[in-house]
């Protein structure tokens, strides 16, 4: 089975009106599988495209996407341990380690031995940390308003569950 689809690119100054639609050769089924038209590299587009706007809004305050995810996960919890941010990130240690690296630097983010576990650092928000939590959500709220844009309230929150079901299912 052949499939046609119309090919595409995402110039950054453009917004894609619609995806291209897999027209079926034969009829054997799969082609919605074949990329671009797949679920997953739909998924992967809508999460880059999301990205790409959120840094765009990051950017002329200086921070990136992780550093968002970073502080919020502090936000929500002040001094937690290095491993504990890794896990709820699912990230990978040298990937966070340089981050905070960084966020250190920039006087977000403090680091502390835990005074019971001496292997184990514990990381703090600073003063100016703590100020962005009145500055980033936002910027969030917008690019999340952007992104939802025509749907309906109780299909994002239809949506937000697929997603949250489908992670759930492949971890």
């Amino acid at each position: 089975m052949l499939v046609n689809v119309q090919r595409f690119a995402i110039p950054s100054s453009e917004k894609l009106s619609s995806l291209p639609v897999p027209v079926p050769i034969g009829g054997q089924g799969w082609q919605e599988i074949l990329a671009p038209c797949s679920l997953g590299y739909r998924i992967k587009l809508l999460a880059q495209l999301v990205t790409r706007s959120f840094q765009e809004e990051l950017e002329p305050i200086g921070l990136t996407p992780f550093h968002w995810v970073v502080l919020c996960c502090l936000w929500q919890e002040d001094g937690l341990a290095t491993s504990n941010i890794s896990d709820q990130l699912q990230q990978v240690g040298g990937t966070l380690t340089g981050v905070l690296d960084r966020m250190a630097e920039r006087n977000l983010i403090r680091r502390e031995r835990d005074p019971h576990d001496r292997r184990v650092w514990r990381i703090w928000l600073t003063p100016a940390g703590r100020e962005l939590s009145e500055v980033l959500p936002p910027v969030a709220i917008k690019v999340v308003g952007e992104t939802m844009q025509g749907i309906s309230a109780s299909e994002q929150a239809q949506f937000s569950q697929w997603v949250n079901e489908s992670i759930v299912n492949l971890s």
